[in-house]
């Protein structure tokens, strides 16, 4: 089976959308599993060795950061976040729509104003040069990472809002 095929049969988005979702998806599972390596030989080397791996937990949090936030978008389309849905029998399904319209709203420019300031917290990182503790890796290229993908969420969350709106039918 080729990779497109594979991708087609397990990604139900469209388009370009379906090959974002992967190379997200693929970023994050090659850096789950990275993570898992550097704590194997972190713990490895701390009881048989007496030496623990140096860096690793500047590692771990990096690599947190870039697979929490390569994942963000990719959930945040396929409305993967939890709702609670209490008074939707309540309130008639038009209101429900528009509640979800100006949640996609409000959850989108939010997503969009805190990445702009992280990334401005970012580019004042990258100016002062602050590096991390034991490894000394620029900082702010993982924030600016943070801050591009909080856009991609906010984009990423304005289109789903927009389409579920207009796809579901009123009942």
């Amino acid at each position: 089976m080729s990779l497109s095929a594979w991708v087609s049969a397990h990604y139900d988005e469209i388009g370009p959308v379906k090959w974002l979702a992967f190379a997200l998806e693929l970023v994050a599972a090659v850096v789950l599993f990275s993570l898992m390596a550097i704590t194997c030989v972190d713990v490895a080397g701390r009881y048989l060795f007496s030496n623990s791996l140096d860096g690793a937990t500047e590692l771990t949090r990096i690599g947190l950061a870039i697979m929490i936030f390569a994942e963000l978008p990719v959930v945040t389309w396929r409305g993967g976040h939890i709702v609670v849905d209490l008074l939707d029998r309540v309130l008639g399904s038009k209101i429900v729509k528009a509640l979800g319209l100006l949640a996609a709203l409000v959850i989108s420019s939010s997503m969009y104003f805190l990445g702009a300031r992280i990334f401005e917290l970012a580019e004042r990182s990258l100016r002062r040069g602050v590096v991390t503790e034991y490894l000394g890796l620029p900082a702010g290229y993982v924030v600016e990472y943070i801050a591009i993908m909080s856009w991609f969420t906010a984009l990423g969350m304005i289109t789903y809002g927009i389409y579920r709106i207009l796809t579901n039918p009123v009942k």
